[in-house]
C-alpha cells in the first residue's frame, strides 16, 4: 500500500467516524439515543475545573485593570507581550503630579508658602508613584503570571483531554447503538468487537482526564500561594504610602495656621488668609502662654527701628547666601532694614544673620 492509499483510507475513516459522532450527538439532542453518563465524582471534578477557569479568569482582568486603570495602555502592554517585546516605560499618573506639582512650586518659588507645599507635595507624589510602580511589577510575576499559566497552560491542557473524553464517549454510544440494532450473527459479533474496543479507550480517557482534574487542588493551593504574595505586595504598598503621607503630613503640619484644611472649617465660607491667621495665632497663645501679635504687627515692626522675637512657624531653605534658613518652632530676632521688600525682615540666630520671609514667622510680644 503507497502512502496516498493510505492517507485516503485515513480520511474515510475520519470523516465515517466524524459522522457517526455527529448522528450520535443530535439523536441524542431529540432524546432519540441514550447517554452514557459520566460517574459523579468525574463530573464533579469538571464542574470545579470550570468553576475555577471562570473565576480565575475574572480575577485576573480584574486584578489588570486594577493596577492599571488605563484601559489603551493595558490594550498595548498586552500586544507588546504577544509581540514577545518589552512595553516602552511611561511615567504613571503619581509621578506626573508629582512633576507638574514640582515644576508649579519652583515657577511660584520655593521660598513661598505654596510653592515650597508644592514641591514637597510632588516629590512625595513622585514616591508614590515609584511604590506604584513596583506593586505592579510584583504583582504581575507573583500572582498574575500564575493565573495566566494556569487559563493558557493546564486549563488548556484540562479543556483538550475534556474534549477527547466526550469524543470517546459519543464512540461508545455510537458502538452501543449499532450493537442494538445489528441482527446478523456475524454484525453482532463485529459489533460486539467494536464496543470493547471502544468502552476501553473510553475508561482510558476517562482515568487521563480524571488525574488532570484532580490537579485542580494542588492549582488552588498555588494560587493560594500567589494570592499571600499579592496581598504582601499591597501591605508593602500602602505601609509606604502611608509612610510617605505621613512624612509629608509632618512638613506640612507647621504651616502657619491660615492654611486650615477644609474638613476643619465649620462653615462653608472659606475663611480669608489674613483672618485664619488671626485665629490661629489666637489657638497658638492659648496653648503655649504666649500673646501672638496679628499680622498687621508686621507693619508696626517695619517702621520700627526696634527688634522682636518670632517663632518660625515651619522650615525654610535658604535660596541664596542672603537668606537665613529656618527650621519650624525655633524662635529668632528679626527686625527690619530700611529699603528692604515688604514681604522680608531680616532674621537673627546666634552669629548667623539673613533674610527670611514674614510668611514663616509669628511675631511675640
Amino acid at each position: 500500500m503507497n502512502i496516498m492509499d493510505f492517507n485516503v483510507k485515513k480520511l474515510a475513516a475520519d470523516a465515517g467516524t466524524f459522522l457517526s459522532r455527529a448522528v450520535q450527538f443530535t439523536e441524542e439532542k431529540l432524546g432519540q439515543a441514550e447517554k452514557t453518563e459520566l460517574d459523579a465524582h468525574l463530573e464533579n471534578l469538571l464542574s470545579k475545573a470550570e468553576c475555577t477557569k471562570i473565576w480565575t479568569e475574572k480575577i485576573m482582568k480584574q486584578t489588570e485593570v486594577l493596577l492599571q486603570p488605563n484601559p489603551n495602555a493595558r490594550i498595548e502592554e498586552f500586544v507588546y507581550e504577544k509581540l514577545d517585546r518589552k512595553a516602552p516605560s511611561r511615567v504613571n499618573n503619581p509621578e506626573l503630579l508629582g512633576q507638574y506639582m514640582i515644576d508649579a512650586g519652583t515657577e511660584f518659588g520655593p521660598g513661598t508658602a505654596y510653592g515650597n507645599a508644592l514641591i514637597k507635595c510632588g516629590e512625595t507624589q513622585k514616591r508614590i508613584g515609584t511604590a506604584d510602580r513596583e506593586l505592579i511589577q510584583t504583582s504581575a510575576l507573583n500572582f498574575l503570571t500564575p493565573l495566566r499559566n494556569f487559563i493558557e497552560g493546564d486549563y488548556k491542557t484540562i479543556a483538550k483531554e475534556r474534549k477527547l473524553l466526550q469524543n470517546k464517549r459519543l464512540d461508545l454510544d455510537a458502538a452501543k447503538t449499532r450493537l442494538k440494532k445489528a441482527k446478523a450473527a456475524e454484525t453482532r459479533s463485529s459489533s460486539e468487537q467494536e464496543l470493547r474496543i471502544t468502552q476501553s479507550e473510553f475508561d482510558r480517557q476517562a482515568e487521563i482526564t480524571r488525574l488532570l482534574l484532580e490537579g485542580i487542588s494542588s492549582t488552588h493551593a498555588h494560587h493560594l500561594r500567589c494570592l499571600n504574595d499579592f496581598v504582601e505586595a499591597q501591605m508593602t504598598y500602602y505601609a509606604q504610602c502611608y509612610q510617605y503621607m505621613l512624612d509629608l503630613q509632618k512638613q506640612l503640619g507647621s504651616f502657619p495656621s491660615n492654611y486650615l484644611c477644609n474638613n476643619n472649617q465649620t462653615s462653608g465660607t472659606p475663611v480669608p488668609s489674613a483672618l485664619s491667621n488671626v485665629i490661629g495665632s489666637s489657638a497658638v497663645a492659648s496653648t503655649s502662654g504666649l500673646v501672638i501679635t496679628s499680622p498687621s504687627n508686621f507693619s508696626d515692626l517695619k517702621e520700627s527701628s526696634g527688634n522682636r522675637k518670632a517663632r518660625v512657624l515651619y522650615d525654610y531653605d535658604a535660596a541664596n547666601s542672603t537668606e537665613l534658613s529656618l527650621l519650624a518652632d525655633e524662635v529668632i530676632t528679626v527686625f527690619s532694614v530700611v529699603g528692604m521688600d515688604s514681604d522680608w525682615l531680616m532674621g537673627e540666630r546666634g552669629n548667623q544673620k539673613g533674610k527670611v520671609p514674614i510668611t514663616y514667622l509669628e511675631l511675640l510680644n
